[in-house]
């Protein structure tokens, strides 16, 4: 184990011990968290069916919100080494001298860019590279990275900073006064599912109780999804003690407040590929409730096995391979189902890896690392964000953050599920900058509600030699309109000013203008509303 592990465990049976404590605490949490009658399915309010919310302005603008948009998180439970994930070729030569044993050698890396390379077991991402569904940001972390593997991923998890013990999730938080009267009109479709990664507080409100439906194992959900319950009554011994159990699995059965649901949507719903793996059953449902019209947004997956401190190579490569693997199938399947652009899907980690492999051929604990989101809505590939720095270094020898996480919370938000931005600050506790580099941009269709419930209406009509921005304001307020690229870099400002209540349009001049053929966006700010969406320039 290497000897400079963080600032706290000096030597290498200190890390190890603490390392032990550290997976003891971790393990123990898990299963405190998922106690309860229905064995590992959270469904529950005052051990009742699901929930209790209380209030935040982001559920307000989330319920305003009609969005049929829905993100998908992939966690990559464990740590994942992110230099052997998206491999820094600009300097390959100190990455190989710092991992003797397990860098990827250079005859099996696919090139994403010049300057950047998956392994070529992850090939499976290339086409989606190609069609500009896949897009990295490097070099994502926090301030004083936390190397617990339950606190930082209670970090991750809560949006909060490191010094800071939030147990609520930024997802729970997101859904919190969706509902008000929750007990008495709960919602029609589950707001979220997450499957496996238990312990997690992502969907945890600020009451500390889970929204949503939790399962251990995609076994779970599918006997939910196929048969309406989890429990079969009738497979009991014929004797008292046969009696009891039918009497408990009954009631836990009446627990599943959204086992109807969600079994209608899986009968509608098909899957027109074959997956493998857990990972692959797991967004196999997904895929299959998104195709039968669940209606849910926010669902989670996840995949272990990521702390690699020994032995790196004999269960990383296979790890890869799986996500790649399997959401290639995911977006194929999705695709088959006419639904693929409204779907976002993103992984992350609790942290990085080390730079220097250890003595067991594998990497302790590190601090930041890349992130992979996949969808059409990316608009264009990319490796965003600062590259790793293998010389500069932190104070313990780890790679230095250079996006904070939330950067990318506020900017799946606001510019994929259409929020807010006044509502994303207050939720995430703090205004974060957007990543306009992502390409994500509203729907056109859809309405964009403010944080005052008004709505504002857009469009753009298409003229010989110019575009119409077309908009209605429900009162007098300042209007901002902004052009940018797809890589959200500023073009041009069409107009900045008041304007009084009713219809409006401001004309983007294309003939004469040197702006070269391509896809842009337009953002209308009025107020504290953004509404943005995609315009074709052609020649």
């Amino acid at each position: 184990m290497s000897h400079n592990h963080t600032k706290r465990y000096g030597s290498a049976l200190e890390h190890g011990q603490a390392h032990e404590r550290d997976h003891n605490q971790w393990s123990r949490r898990s299963f405190i968290r998922n106690l309860g009658l229905a064995g590992g399915v959270s469904m529950f309010l005052n051990k009742l069916p699901l929930s209790a919310l209380s209030n935040s302005p982001l559920s307000m603008a989330l319920g305003q919100n009609d969005s049929n948009r829905i993100l998908v998180l992939i966690r990559m439970q464990g740590g994942n080494d992110g230099l052997n994930t998206i491999i820094p070729l600009f300097d390959y030569g100190t990455y190989r001298s710092k991992r003797p044993t397990i860098h990827i050698p250079e005859n099996q890396i696919i090139n994403l860019t010049d300057e950047f390379g998956i392994p070529n077991y992850m090939g499976n991402l290339f086409p989606l590279w190609e069609e500009g569904q896949m897009k990295v940001i490097n070099s994502v972390g926090y301030p004083d990275q936390n190397l617990s593997h339950f606190r930082s991923s209670d970090i991750w998890a809560s949006a909060s900073d490191a010094n800071v013990n939030d147990q609520s999730g930024w997802l729970g938080r997101l859904l919190d006064n969706k509902y008000p009267d929750y007990l008495n009109n709960p919602p029609t479709n589950p707001p979220a599912i997450q499957i496996g990664g238990t312990g997690n507080i992502l969907f945890n409100n600020t009451d500390m109780t889970t929204l949503g439906v939790i399962v251990n194992n995609p076994e779970q959900l599918a006997e939910i999804a196929e048969t309406g319950v989890l429990y079969d009554p009738n497979d009991v011994p014929d004797c008292y003690y046969g009696e009891q159990l039918r009497h408990v699995r009954t009631v836990a059965n009446s627990t599943f407040f959204y086992a109807d649901i969600i079994a209608e949507a899986f009968e509608r719903g098909n899957n027109a590929v074959e997956y493998e793996q857990s990972l692959g059953e797991q967004l196999a449902l997904v895929a299959r409730l998104i195709k039968g019209n669940l209606g849910t947004q926010l669902y989670m997956v996840s995949i272990d096995g990521f702390d690699t401190h020994a032995s790196q190579n004999n269960a990383h490569p296979f790890l890869l391979s799986t996500i790649a693997n399997e959401v290639q199938k995911f977006f194929e399947d999705l695709t088959d189902g006419g639904c693929a652009e409204n779907v976002l899907a993103m992984t992350y980690s609790e942290f990085g890896r080390r730079i220097e492999q250890n003595a067991s051929a594998g990497t302790d604990h590190g601090a930041a690392a890349p992130m992979m989101l996949f969808g059409a809505g990316l608009n264009g590939n990319g490796v965003l964000g600062k590259a790793p720095d293998l010389q500069d270094v932190d104070d313990v020898g780890n790679l230095k953050f250079g996006t904070d996480f939330r950067e990318i919370y506020a900017t799946v938000l606001e510019n994929w599920l259409c929020l807010d931005k006044e509502a994303v600050d207050l939720a995430l506790g703090q205004s974060f900058d957007r990543m306009g580099e992502l390409g994500l941009s509203c729907n056109p269709t859809t309405p964009v509600a403010n944080f005052a419930g008004h709505q504002l209406f857009h469009k753009a009509v298409y003229q010989q030699d110019q575009i119409l921005i077309q908009y209605e304001l429900p009162h007098s307020m300042p209007v901002r309109i902004d052009i940018s690229n797809v890589a959200g870099q500023h073009v041009t400002t069409l107009f900045d000013g008041m304007q009084s209540q009713g219809q409006h349009q401001i004309p983007f001049s294309i003939g004469q203008s040197r702006i070269p053929a391509s896809i842009y966006i337009y953002s209308i700010r009025a107020g504290n509303t953004i509404a943005s969406q995609k315009i074709r320039v052609a020649r």
